[in-house]
């Protein structure tokens, strides 16, 4: 009653209406009822930078989205919300102490009011440990990088100093610390913005000179025009800047082929390689991810994927490396877009933008085949999948082109000399090829003979219509660009590699029918010559692999080769060092110059030596083809006969027996800054 008259005394003071004493025991009951209130600041950071649930498994040290991509499950954000909201409730001054009984602070006391009293006290300050934040949680959540961003900001992320390096790099006496130091002695001058920029123009003009040539996906005059890192250089128009991952993606090529002095002291470590070519290859990925480059379809987004892709670490079983995640983004990408569509490509006005799909287009077909080839899986885009024209003219006679009018671009060139049509093909082969070898079906009964034999014959039918004019010539003489050596080289062992890829499924999987045993002496005979077909062919596009690879190397253009002929070299290597043929060595030596760009190559060389080591006392990796393929002596010494190595060695030509003398040379392409 007493709280009834208490009410009505209060209830409308200053025109409130409060709740009842009844209403303020419903609402207790009814808060009883709810749930729990959900716990704040509990996920991780990778989960809180993608806004996704954030799902631990008791027992567990990670989240599941962390396990599933190998992150660090780390809660750098949760610490330092916890920290800030302790410290300032420490600080705050309690409402119902009075004024005198607070005394004035001295410089000496601490800035927060200590909650121990004053008897207990320790005598020395406690030790507080910073630990260091990293670098996407600092730029992740502020400031944040978005399209918007200017491409020095972005810089400054890209070159921001590395994480504390774990064995840490001894240099000269009377050198200065700093954060950079883990990149190199010379790294500390990334400190400087002007510096970063002039670093990041070499590495642009790296990347137009180097990877452009095999990737043109970019219009080079207008991604300078649109970078404005010069001091002089002032936005013209309202253009955008350039989109943050883009410019860290070719920024992240150029540092695996520029031979800067920045670089080329990084590089002063065991094995040589750069760890701030790494660390730019993370973040430009880390960033691509960060802008939601692989869920949202644009133009720029496909590029960046597309470009991201060969980017990255190249072993398949590498969990950080490999995947076709990429490829896949870009394939979509353009899907939805409509790219595919002969009545959507009509609809682009702007012709630039036009001849960048359609190459982005053809690109991307062709790699979706291949890659399905390579690493074995099924190919997402089948031959009903896109109705547009073929990307690509007429061949031009060379005779009737200006000498003095412009030079093509690497793309005309490529068209012109009908690259793409002749891939194009190749790549429609290795899609039926996938879509049967690299079935579960397959893999448990092995491959049917008729499928072999169409394989055989769409491959040899391909080589009578497209190696000569796209492959190496049998006598080439005189000097080849960069352009023309590494195209023509990149072709001849696409073309071989699948006879290698055939006569590895073949050996792994066995032929359906004498798997079965339901063979007829006349089908005995037609498979055993099929068989042995194969293998004379994965042995001979084994050696002329090694023999290109060879020349490449000599030339040193495998330090330059953007991963073009990296699994030819491989795939061809292996099956050498598993038959004990010496001209393994080549492939070895190939491996041995892509590891100054490809880290990975290096221990796939070291495999390969291994490999060959143990066919060569007997021990011959061969299960279903071991009938049709010819065996080294045990012990026996390496043989030179009909070795491809490079210059003036005789070796065979575009699938004749006939040798022909290496005795061409390529001009190598001049590095900015050299």
């Amino acid at each position: 009653m007493q709280h009834d008259t208490h009410y009505q005394n209060h209830a409308h003071q200053q025109g409130l209406v409060l709740p009842t004493p009844s209403m303020q025991n419903q609402i207790h009951e009814l808060a009883k009822s709810l749930p729990p209130p959900r716990k704040q600041n509990t996920a991780c950071d990778a989960c809180r930078s993608r806004k996704v649930k954030c799902n631990r498994l008791q027992g567990n040290d990670k989240c599941q989205h962390c396990l599933s991509k190998n992150y660090p499950c780390t809660h750098y954000v949760q610490q330092a919300t916890s920290e800030k909201k302790r410290g300032s409730a420490v600080s705050r001054r309690p409402r119902h102490l009075s004024s005198a009984s607070l005394n004035a602070p001295s410089p000496t006391t601490p800035r927060y009011a200590s909650p121990i009293p004053e008897t207990q006290i320790p005598s020395s300050p406690p030790v507080v440990i910073q630990r260091p934040i990293p670098l996407l949680v600092r730029y992740g959540f502020y400031p944040p990088i978005t399209l918007a961003t200017s491409t020095r900001d972005v810089l400054r992320f890209v070159f921001a100093p590395p994480d504390p390096a774990s064995d840490p790099i001894t240099f000269s006496a009377g050198h200065e610390p700093s954060p950079y130091d883990p990149w190199g002695e010379s790294a500390s001058k990334l400190a400087d913005e002007n510096f970063r920029a002039e670093f990041a123009l070499d590495l642009v003009e790296v990347f137009f000179q180097i990877v452009h040539t095999r990737l043109p996906l970019l219009n080079p005059e207008q991604f300078r025009n649109r970078l404005h890192l010069q001091p002089s250089a002032l936005p013209s128009d309202n253009s955008p800047p350039l989109h943050p991952a883009l410019v860290a993606t070719v920024i992240a090529w150029g540092t695996k082929f520029s031979e800067h002095p920045l670089l080329v002291a990084d590089r002063r470590r065991p094995g040589g390689q750069s760890l701030l070519a790494k660390t730019l290859i993370d973040r430009a990925r880390d960033l691509a991810e960060a802008l939601k480059v692989h869920r949202v379809p644009s133009s720029d987004h496909v590029v960046i994927s597309l470009l991201i892709e060969p980017l990255q670490n190249q072993n398949p079983d590498d969990p950080n490396g490999f995947h076709g995640f990429w490829l896949t983004s870009a394939t979509r990408h353009l899907l939805d877009l409509g790219i595919n569509h002969k009545s959507v490509m009509a609809n682009i006005q702007d012709p630039e933008s036009r001849g960048t799909m359609i190459f982005a287009w053809w690109m991307t077909c062709i790699c979706d085949a291949y890659a399905s080839a390579y690493y074995r899986r099924k190919p997402i885009l089948d031959d009903d999948d896109y109705d547009i024209d073929f990307y690509t003219v007429d061949p031009i006679n060379p005779d009737m082109t200006d000498p003095q009018g412009p030079v093509p671009s690497p793309r005309e060139q490529l068209e012109f000399l009908g690259y793409y049509r002749a891939a194009h093909s190749l790549a429609r082969t290795a899609r039926q090829m996938s879509r049967q070898l690299w079935r579960p079906a397959t893999d448990s009964d092995g491959i049917s003979y008729e499928n072999v034999f169409t394989f055989s014959k769409a491959l040899g039918e391909w080589r009578d219509e497209y190696l000569n004019l796209v492959g190496v010539p049998s006598n080439f003489q005189g000097e080849w660009d960069f352009v023309s050596a590494v195209s023509s080289c990149a072709s001849d062992a696409t073309y071989h590699v699948m006879w290698i890829i055939l006569f590895n499924a073949l050996d792994d999987f066995g032929v359906k029918e004498l798997n079965a045993g339901i063979t007829t002496p006349d089908t005995l005979v037609l498979i055993d010559t099929t068989k042995r077909k194969v293998a004379d062919e994965a042995v001979h596009g084994a050696l002329r692999i090694a023999g290109l690879a060879g020349v490449l190397t000599s030339n040193g253009y495998l330090r330059l080769d953007p991963a073009v002929m990296h699994i030819s070299c491989i795939l061809a290597g292996t099956l050498l060092a598993r038959l004990g043929r010496p001209e393994v060595a080549n492939c070895i030596a190939g491996l041995k110059q892509y590891s100054y760009a490809y880290e990975e190559a290096g221990d796939q060389a070291n495999d390969m030596t291994r490999r060959y080591n143990l066919a060569r006392v007997g021990d011959m990796d061969v299960n279903h083809m071991a009938s049709v393929v010819t065996r080294v002596p045990s012990g026996s010494p390496p043989s030179q006969n009909n070795a491809m190595v490079v210059d003036d060695q005789i070796h065979r030509t575009n699938g004749s027996s006939n040798g022909f003398t290496a005795a061409g040379t390529f001009t190598k392409p001049t590095l900015y800054g050299q």
